[in-house]
């Protein structure tokens, strides 16, 4: 898959041992890191879609932690050479990635495991109560072309 401009990915390595595994999520001297706003995580149920909505100022760096979630990514820009084109991940307990999202590309995810996905966000901002950088849109509208449907076959 050809990734959309200014998005990146990382194969994450879990460190095993006898009690257990570490997992480095983001560190300062990865190219991936910018500067550091705030980390929280999110939850989702299986099936359920968040989704869509960007930001003009931030860029995201998703880690699904437990379970495993589809994140998807849509680039509307004027002037960007992806412009149009879809991303699709699947990240988790089974696929252990770092996914970052420029300002600008839509994005959205949903839970695919048999319990709740939780992701953890390291964006570059904090969140702005009065004024947030989020412009959002349903996650089932014609302005992205995906279906977030489960693809069997």
């Amino acid at each position: 898959m050809s990734l959309i401009q200014g998005v990146s990915t990382r194969r994450l390595r879990l460190i095993p041992d006898e009690r257990g595994f570490l997992m480095e999520l983001l560190r300062s001297d990865w190219p991936e890191f910018e500067k550091f706003g705030q980390v929280y995580v999110t939850a989702v149920y299986p099936g359920v879609v968040k989704g869509w909505h960007y930001h003009k100022k931030q860029t995201d760096n998703f880690i699904c932690v437990k379970g495993m979630a589809k994140v998807v990514l849509y680039d509307p820009r004027e002037g960007s050479p992806t412009r149009g084109q879809v991303n699709e991940f699947f990240i988790g307990e089974l696929n252990p990635m770092l996914v970052q999202i420029p300002p600008g590309v839509y994005h959205g995810f949903k839970g695919i495991s048999q319990d709740i996905a939780l992701i953890v966000n390291i964006p570059t901002e904090l969140y702005n109560y009065e004024q947030p950088d989020e412009y959002r849109l349903p996650p089932h509208t014609a302005e992205i072309p995906y279906d977030w449907s489960r693809k069997d076959g």
